[in-house]
C-alpha cells in the first residue's frame, strides 16, 4: 500500500503556496474572543508543550497460547454468525 501511494504522489502536480493576502494566526488569537465554556475548552485543549512518548505504542506480540485463544474466538464467532443466517434464511423459505 505505501508502495502504490508512494508511487501515486509523484503523479500529483499541486505546489502549495501561501496566498498574497494570507495573515498568520495562532491559536490563542482564534481562543481569546470567545468566552465562557468555548473559551476554556479551547484553552484546555491547546498543546502546552510536545508529547514525550510516541502517537502509538504497539502492543507486544502475542505468545502462541494466548494467540490460539485469540484465533478460536474468532473461529466460533464467525461460525456462531453463520448458523444465525443459515437459521434465518432457512425461516425465510419455510413461509
Amino acid at each position: 500500500m505505501f508502495h502504490l501511494l508512494t508511487q501515486y504522489s509523484k503523479l500529483l502536480r499541486f505546489k502549495p503556496e501561501i496566498p498574497k493576502n494570507a495573515t498568520e494566526l495562532c491559536s490563542e488569537a482564534m481562543a481569546c474572543p470567545r468566552d465562557g465554556n468555548e473559551h476554556k475548552f479551547m484553552m484546555e485543549s491547546l498543546v502546552k508543550r510536545p508529547a514525550e512518548t510516541g502517537p502509538c505504542a504497539m502492543p507486544p506480540p502475542y505468545d502462541p497460547a494466548s494467540f490460539f485463544s485469540v484465533l478460536k474466538r474468532r473461529e466460533s464467532t464467525v461460525s456462531r454468525i453463520e448458523r444465525w443466517e443459515s437459521k434465518y434464511w432457512r425461516k425465510q423459505n419455510q413461509t
